[in-house]
């Protein structure tokens, strides 16, 4: 009996998204399975980030355990009336909670060791924030495929073995993906096949019976689902997860390293931006909207501050205009991770997201604010009198400072500061002092968490930083200077590259089907319904056999002589052509099966044919629409577009509550289910 639809998980694609990611094939009619030549890690090395990995899948378990003993125990509480009893439970529900409680925060701290997945480089840049992979179980596929094969298609499960064991062996590569670009493709080879798993096994109203078992990324709840949207969206999550992680581990003091840093935190903003558009009643929540929106947020931010590092290194010169366009780099630098702030500390990610990320983030916004204070005193202080002379590069110098603040300064215009060494020097004192007070907070903030003080690489860039402001400060402070330093202006924030939000390409991956020797997918898919294998025996008369067909791959009856040979023995207008004399003919080409049909023997030929009774009107539509041409998996998906309002043949369509409209392109003959090909006389032949 099938469950209610509120058990399932919902998640939905919109139409407009289906269309892109519809898996490119490398082939579909012809070509051996040897398996994916993609691997995934050892899962037996000891590397450290294995051994992490290791850990936290072992807390995941420790966690769900823990989870099924404390809902045994409140059930048992809120069912008991003996107060001995429920007084029994509520301390087993403490210990319990305890429990988990120091689980989490242990898996917390696995989950914020960042310094695993930074670069090896001994230069000294501030780390990155990388995402672990989310974890899953092994699934067996073979019970559920073989009985969906043996009923649905009505072939011999044993024939795809081979298949059944390929695909496990995928999913099984797919758990531990090397952390480079084989590692990325390993997971876009298996994201691209769900999508024919789908359609080849998953009928709009039933499961298949398969249950995917994941655990959340950062808090190691599990959840479990049978929609395969949910192993979809899984997978599309730890593509975004390694695309952190790759970032992460770049050389950062070479422009080349930041030029990789850039591109990766870019897809991975793509990736987690894909899911929360196209993805809804996410069951974990990793996968939830705030939380996706929060790690767009964090890897834009990470984009940015490797502009900035890229900027750093490509400024060579001390003029003035160049200092000032750093201390504005900075600026946006510290704009978009206090916006990061700001959306941690929403209600629904603020007690999600480990507090050493949220740490990390202010952090990082004190230090980049305190930066474009120091590169605006060092500009106005260190600005040289030779420039002052050059007349174009004065003016250039007036545009690029008067636009330099939010709000002018009150006291001198920002011309007359400029032409003033002294209150030059007074407002380069001012900006250092703000300099200065920005970062001793981060330092602060960086000292009550107790993970990023065992991050010596973050101390070292603070204490190096906070060292450079004081001692510039120094230089500028005299002994006779007893007027109050002002305050310093804010920096108007502003880039000279805006971070992209790169959407996953998942054509980049070429996969082939490989369930392909079931039969082309625009007929032979889960939507589909037709009736058992029929044996028609043709002997050829003086009028030849009596029928007519269209298209090819498959092969399909479009008419019927009356009276004639196919109609005496059984065949019908619908049929489709499935194999003759044994030899298997569902991806075979008009004239190849033209050519067997004539080369028979006096004895006539054995024709396998199928019927159908019930078809997906999408599945009718692009019946319709391929059977001009051979390459049936290689059309794009644009092709099944129905009328407004159907549900896309996308693998993400799981709401069951919708229910398909019929179209208006198919006609019945009796119990037979036909296709209108009308428009397309030009490829039918009578025989």
């Amino acid at each position: 009996m099938e469950e209610p639809a509120t058990r399932e998980l919902e998640l939905s694609l919109s139409d407009a998204a289906s269309d892109e990611e519809m898996p490119l094939t490398l082939s579909t009619a012809e070509g051996s399975h040897g398996g994916s030549i993609r691997k995934g890690c050892d899962p037996f090395a000891q590397t450290q980030r294995s051994k992490l990995q290791h850990r936290r899948a072992r807390i995941n378990q420790q966690i769900n355990k823990e989870m099924r003993m404390r809902a045994g125990a409140e059930n048992l509480f809120r069912a008991t009336t003996n107060n001995k009893v429920k007084e029994t439970v509520a301390l087993e529900l403490s210990f319990v909670n305890s429990n988990l409680q120091l689980l989490k925060e242990e898996l917390e701290e696995l989950n914020s060791s960042m310094e695993v997945y930074q670069t090896d480089s001994e230069a000294v840049n501030v780390p990155m924030i990388p995402l672990g992979l989310k974890e899953t179980k092994e699934v067996d596929f073979t019970v559920s495929v073989q009985d969906f094969i043996c009923e649905h298609y009505g072939e011999d499960s044993s024939d795809y073995d081979q298949e059944i064991k390929e695909l496990m062996e995928l999913r099984q590569a797919m758990r531990t993906p090397s952390r480079n670009q084989a590692g990325l493709e390993l997971l876009m080879e298996y994201y691209n096949q769900l999508y024919y798993l789908d359609q080849r096994f998953f009928p709009p109203h039933r499961n298949l019976g398969v249950h995917f078992h994941w655990y959340d990324s950062l808090t190691g709840v599990p959840s479990c689902q049978r929609a395969l949207a949910f192993e979809k969206g899984s997978v599309l999550f730890n593509i975004g997860a390694l695309y952190t992680q790759i970032g992460a581990r770049q050389d950062r003091s070479a422009t080349a390293g930041i030029d990789r840093a850039i591109d990766a935190f870019q897809r991975a903003a793509g990736a987690f931006n894909y899911l929360k558009e196209n993805f809804s009643n996410a069951p974990s929540l990793d996968m939830s909207g705030p939380s996706l929106c929060m790690l767009v947020r964090l890897m834009v931010a990470q984009v940015q501050e490797c502009v900035f590092e890229r900027v750093t290194l490509t400024t060579q010169d001390t003029h003035f205009t160049s200092q000032l366009r750093l201390a504005q780099e900075a600026a946006r630098v510290s704009d978009v991770y206090s916006l990061v702030q700001q959306t941690m500390s929403q209600p629904l990610v603020k007690d999600y997201v480990p507090f050493s990320w949220a740490s990390m983030v202010q952090v990082k916004s004190e230090h980049f604010r305190a930066l474009s204070h120091y590169y605006a005193a060092v500009a106005l202080c260190d600005h040289t009198q030779s420039d002052e002379e050059d007349e174009e590069g004065n003016n250039e110098a007036d545009k690029a400072f008067l636009q330099f603040y939010v709000s002018a300064p009150s006291g001198p215009s920002l011309s007359q500061v400029l032409r003033d060494p002294e209150e030059r020097r007074k407002l380069g004192k001012a900006h250092l002092r703000r300099a200065v007070i920005r970062h001793e907070e981060a330092m602060r903030v960086h000292s009550l968490c107790k993970i990023l003080r065992k991050m010596d690489i973050l101390q070292d860039v603070l204490s190096i930083m906070h060292k450079r402001s004081l001692d510039k400060y120094s230089e500028l402070d005299q002994e006779d200077d007893f007027d109050e330093t002002a305050e310093a202006p804010e920096i108007q924030s502003q880039t000279h590259q805006k971070p992209d939000i790169t959407p996953p390409n998942f054509s980049t991956v070429q996969v082939t089907d490989i369930f392909q020797r079931l039969g082309p997918l625009s007929v032979f898919c889960a939507r589909a319904r037709w009736g058992p294998v029929r044996l028609i025996c043709l002997q050829r008369k003086e009028g030849g056999l009596g029928l007519t067909l269209r298209g090819d791959s498959p092969v399909l009856v479009a008419g019927v002589v009356p009276g004639g040979c196919a109609a005496e023995a059984g065949l019908r207008e619908g049929d489709y052509i499935v194999a003759v004399d044994g030899q298997d003919c569902k991806w075979a080409k008009h004239g190849e099966v033209v050519h067997m049909l004539k080369s028979c023997s006096d004895r006539g030929v054995e024709l396998s044919v199928v019927t159908l009774h019930s078809h997906d009107t999408q599945v009718e539509r692009r019946s319709v629409l391929l059977s001009h041409g051979s390459d049936k998996e290689n059309t794009r998906q644009r092709l099944l577009g129905g009328a407004k309002g159907q549900s896309s043949a996308s693998l993400l369509n799981w709401n069951r509550k919708k229910k398909r409209e019929g179209g208006g392109v198919t006609k019945r003959l009796g119990s037979t289910f036909s296709l209108s090909f009308g428009s397309i006389r030009d490829t039918e032949a009578m025989y």
